[in-house]
Order: C-alpha cells, then structure tokens, then sequence
C-alpha cells in the first residue's frame, strides 16, 4: 500500500504508543489510517499550517498558539470530528483542542473546519498521552472529552484500553480546578470498566453518583452511527466527572 505520508509536505504517523505491563509493552491502539484521498492529502499540505500543532514533546504555550487567552477543551481520539465540528460552531469562547492518529480523520475535520471558519480549534496528529505528558501544563484544561474510544472488545484485549488508572491520574492532573471530564461509550462492559477505574480516581467526582450516567448533554451531538444502534436496542452511556475542588 502507497504511504499517504510520503509526499513532500505531509505529515509522518506517529509511533504507537505503548503501555506498561510488567516488562512488556503494550499497545493502546493501532493506527488504521485507511483510505487516504487527494482532498485529505491537500488537507493536510494546505490546511495544516493553519489549523494543525506539530507535536514538539515540549510545553506549550497554547495562549500564543490561539492569539488569546481562554479556557480550553481537549477531545481525546475525535475520529472523523464529527462531535468537535459540532463544538467548534456552538462553543465560540472557549479553544477546542482534537487529538487523533488517525490520518483521514484528521484530513476530513481539517477541510470541515476550513469551511466553518473556525479558527479557534486545533489538532494534533499525535498520540494523546504524550501530548497530555509533554505538551499540556498541569491543570490547564477547562474539559477533556473522550468519545467512543475503542472497546477492544474481546477479554484479552481489555488491558488495551485507553481509560486505566494511570491515565485517568493524569487526566485529573491536567484538568483546572471544577474542571470536566466527559466520556461516552456504547459498550456496557467498557462502561462498567469506566466506573471501576474513575469512580476510584482521587480527585473525580461522579455528577450522577457512583456507577452512574447521565442523558446525552446538549453539546455531543449524536451520531449516525450511535442512533442506528439505538434503533437496534442498544445502549449509550454518558458519564461525566467533576474536578474536586482543591
């Protein structure tokens, strides 16, 4: 298959990351780039400049980045941006930043919000947990949002998934104080890992009480997908978490 990413200009994928589990690494997702048309192509060679943060393992000074100084929202794995196109035309305030490794994801939303004019929204192309260790000051985030992240739905993939108790302990150090945390899920079984990991975390609050979720909030849109899986009966859980105070 022809690398998308060897043109002049475009961007390398990054290196997936990796977690520990005991002295054997682990890996949080594997990179699905998919089909990669001409327009993402020119998404990224035109738009990135625009729209797009190199990913530079270092702390980042994001007032200088968006030209103004406002709370700021994190969506973890935004996939085809649906949810943060959605964000970017309801929430003008606050600065929206996507991460996401998939490539033709990130090609669509740039070309989506070219054309919205929203100019308040960045992404990175990167993995998330290197950019929250290395890129994003301690309790600077207003929100973090993660929507659907893979259920690496078979037991012996559990230990894959992206919500475990050291990155919730690092989600929780990046949030403001009375900061948000917003996940949803589609899969009950990830939904009941959520709780066991979150609703141990110190420093997380449950809006909705221990094991609990909430109606879908106005500001995530629902999804094409998630209303043809409603018709077929299955569930969605929306679980959001407050920052306690310190």
């Amino acid at each position: 298959m022809t690398d998308p990413f060897a043109s002049d200009g475009a961007k390398a994928p990054p290196k997936p990351f990796t977690v520990e589990e005991g002295r054997r690494q682990v890996r949080s997702f594997v990179l699905r780039q998919g089909r990669f048309t001409p327009a993402q192509q020119r998404a990224f060679d035109e738009l990135w400049p625009r729209f797009g943060i190199d990913y530079q393992g270092s702390a980042r000074d994001y007032d200088a980045v968006f030209g103004r100084d406002a709370k700021r929202v994190l969506e973890i794995g935004f996939g085809n941006g649906e949810a943060l196109r959605f964000a970017a035309q309801h929430d003008k305030d606050r600065d929206l930043i996507g991460i996401e490794v998939h490539a033709p994801g990130v090609g669509r939303l740039l070309n989506a919000l070219a054309e919205d004019g929203s100019d308040h929204v960045r992404l990175y192309h990167h993995d998330a947990v290197e950019v929250l260790n290395n890129e994003v000051a301690d309790g600077s985030l207003d929100e973090v949002r993660i929507y659907f992240p893979d259920p690496w739905h078979k037991k012996r993939h559990n230990k894959r998934r992206l919500v475990q108790p050291a990155f919730a302990d690092l989600l929780v150090r990046k949030l403001a104080r009375n900061g948000r945390l917003h996940l949803a899920t589609d899969w009950q079984d990830y939904a009941e890992q959520m709780w066991d990991v979150l609703d141990a975390t110190g420093g997380l609050a449950n809006r909705a009480g221990p094991r609990g979720s909430v109606p879908r909030p106005d500001w995530r849109p629902q999804t094409h997908f998630e209303t043809r899986g409603q018709k077929l009966g299955h569930g969605v859980w929306d679980l959001l978490y407050d920052k306690n105070r310190e």
